[in-house]
């Protein structure tokens, strides 16, 4: 049986960019598959080109919207897809011409409800690859979100997934997907799919292609959703998680408790101080819990006690160990 693949491709002024992206999609080696492009309200000369490229290929559905978030251009592209599979594609990265084939491939063969692989992210001057190991893994519900929470084999993006159309229903339903929340989106609607999920399939090849660029939501300036909008998404997925998963839950509010009690950023300091503050404080009211309880390991105990009691020196240690390493500049543009 031949099924109708769903990619769904949100765009907001990305112009220079989307043309490459709608290319890579038209590429694909599998052919079934509808492209429904969402004009998230752009000022530039994005909506056209999309309309450009929907007169030239049937296959392509265009949208156009008020200006709502990437959450509310998903949202619609996912109303609007009549596919037995859904994908997304962010408009300014691009894709290699089997990824859909063969993610498709794994979710058939393994009977699961996501198929997901890794990816590669580029810079202006290098590729760093997440993991590119070649290593397949079958994950059932709880080891699925288990390993979305935890960071550790799925990275929280929707982009190089393919999804059963029938997993967004409660999504759809409930309305669980709160549009006004800019940053980490993605893990948000991940948790909610890989509950709905009973299996996943996970093969680490590589075939998305994640640009790094200065203009990109991931790189602008720090605003009150880069600060506020992932503690807001764990704190939601905390309040709904199920015993099998509270603890690794838990680790990550902590841990994201630490990061904010210590966040140094000299620009900003009228959005920076509060939420500095309110990390600490809720830190702080958490650390009998943290120290007496199982769910932390020692390291993590160790840490949590240190910033609670002395943040500005856990920073400092902090940052001298990010800078010998080299971490700082992980994600450095330059």
């Amino acid at each position: 049986m031949e099924y109708l693949i769903s990619i769904i491709v949100p765009v907001y002024n990305i112009g220079p960019y989307i043309s490459r992206c709608m290319d890579s999609i038209l590429a694909q080696t599998y052919k079934n598959i509808e492209i429904i492009v969402v004009d998230d309200g752009s000022t530039d000369e994005s909506g056209e080109i999309i309309d450009q490229y929907a007169k030239k290929h049937s296959r392509i559905v265009p949208i156009h919207k008020v200006n709502g978030g990437v959450s509310s251009a998903r949202l619609a592209g996912i109303e609007k897809a009549t596919g037995e599979y859904i994908g997304f594609v962010d408009g300014d990265d691009y894709i290699e011409p089997q990824m859909y084939e063969h993610l498709l491939e794994n979710v058939t063969k393994h009977t699961a409800d996501i198929s997901h692989c890794g990816y590669q992210m580029v810079f202006p001057n290098r590729v760093t690859y997440y993991y590119n190991t070649g290593k397949l893994l079958l994950q059932d519900k709880t080891t699925g979100l288990t390993d979305l929470i935890s960071g550790r084999t799925i990275e929280p993006g929707l982009c190089n997934k393919l999804y059963k159309s029938s997993l967004f229903k409660m999504i759809l339903m409930d309305n669980l997907i709160p549009t006004d929340i800019k940053i980490n989106e993605d893990l948000l609607m991940n948790y909610w799919l890989f509950k709905a999920a009973d299996k996943s399939v996970y093969e680490d090849f590589c075939p998305y292609h994640y640009i790094a660029r200065k203009g990109s939501a991931s790189k602008a300036k720090i605003n009150k959703h880069k600060l506020w909008d992932p503690l807001r998404v764990t704190r939601i997925i905390m309040e709904d998680a199920a015993d099998e998963i509270k603890p690794v839950v838990y680790q990550k509010y902590i841990r994201m408790l630490i990061n904010g009690a210590t966040t140094n950023h000299k620009d900003s300091p009228e959005l920076i101080d509060p939420y500095r503050s309110d990390c600490l404080k809720e830190l702080r009211k958490n650390i009998l819990d943290v120290i007496a309880g199982n769910d932390c390991s020692i390291k993590l105990k160790i840490m949590a006690l240190w910033t609670a009691i002395w943040p500005a020196s856990y920073r400092w240690v902090h940052e001298f160990y990010l800078k010998i390493t080299g971490l700082d500049k992980r994600y450095d543009l330059e």
